[in-house]
């Protein structure tokens, strides 16, 4: 995720962090390349004059934004929707950590419990992103634990049957009344819930179709719009041609990336710094000092 001030109007216009350009500069090259051609040649293929108009690319224009429109809203939501599912698993492990704090009965030992909770995102966050199950686990969980949960496939659902077992033992040892078991209980599955949301999320991408025709429709656009504008504007088709075709490309780019929120690419969710935020506020709660959130690096990305 790219956090940054807003930049001053002016500089806002040249800033190359997080503009996409990086990503759609081949494409862009060839655009503008086959616009200077199409200048040069007078919008003739092959000595065949292409007879196109500005018209009907204004139809087309405002069809292919609105598809763009849908396109990125769709991701957007999915975007969204993934936050959301991280910020439910704060909640709901604070909650846990609060209701094992309060609600056990006094002597208990509750920390391995309240660490297994930020075990649960920290494993979360390995699951989503395909990385290797003890990453950040080291210290959460006990060390015979943490062997058997990472033999396991979904290791955060190993987590979770983990500390439903501690609260079962507490319910076997009367540190636990049965009526303040059955709300960590609901708190419980309202974590796998969240875990359940964002694999639904990781596991279901948007229609491959969909993606292919507006592909091919964005590039198809871009392409034959020099021959549209080439008699009525010139030596500024170029210019013109850049303008839209960046516009077009950068949006496409842009609903790619967000399209699965939980990777590794520069506006995807900041899933380390949340699962630390997460730790770092269970910690606070048990009256330990947290280590250091993360900050953004020197390109404004938060991982």
């Amino acid at each position: 995720m790219i956090v940054r001030p807003r930049p001053h109007w002016l500089r806002l216009l040249f800033v190359r962090r997080g503009s996409l350009l990086r990503l759609i500069l081949p494409q862009q090259l060839f655009t503008v390349g086959l616009a200077c051609l199409v200048v040069l040649a007078h919008g003739q293929l092959f000595h065949w004059k292409v007879t196109l108009t500005a018209s009907p690319f204004s139809l087309m224009g405002v069809s292919l934004a609105i598809f763009l429109g849908f396109r990125i809203n769709a991701s957007y939501d999915r975007y969204w929707e993934g936050r959301k599912l991280w910020g439910a698993l704060l909640v709901d492990s604070r909650n846990l950590a609060r209701q094992a704090l309060t609600l056990t009965a006094p002597g208990t030992e509750v920390r391995p419990f309240v660490l297994g909770l930020a075990a649960f995102s920290a494993a979360t966050r390995n699951q989503l992103r395909d990385q290797a199950p003890e990453t950040g686990l080291a210290g959460l969980l006990p060390a015979e634990v943490l062997a058997q949960v990472t033999q396991r496939r979904c290791v955060p659902v190993a987590i979770a049957l983990w500390l439903g077992g501690l609260m079962r033992e507490w319910r076997v040892q009367d540190r636990l009344g049965p009526q303040l078991a059955e709300r960590m209980e609901q708190s419980l599955d309202q974590l796998m819930a969240a875990l359940g949301g964002c694999e639904r999320i990781a596991n279901t991408p948007l229609p491959f179709t969909y993606s292919v025709i507006l592909h091919r429709s964005v590039y198809g656009y871009c392409m034959l719009l020099p021959f549209g504008l080439v008699d009525t504007i010139g030596w500024m088709t170029p210019l013109v041609v850049a303008f839209v075709s960046y516009t077009f490309f950068a949006l496409e780019a842009l609903s790619d990336e967000i399209e699965q929120p939980f990777g590794l690419m520069p506006n995807d969710l900041a899933l380390d710094a949340m699962a630390a935020g997460i730790e770092g506020s269970l910690r606070e709660m048990l009256g330990e000092a947290h280590p250091p959130l993360p900050v953004p690096d020197a390109n404004y990305q938060l991982r």
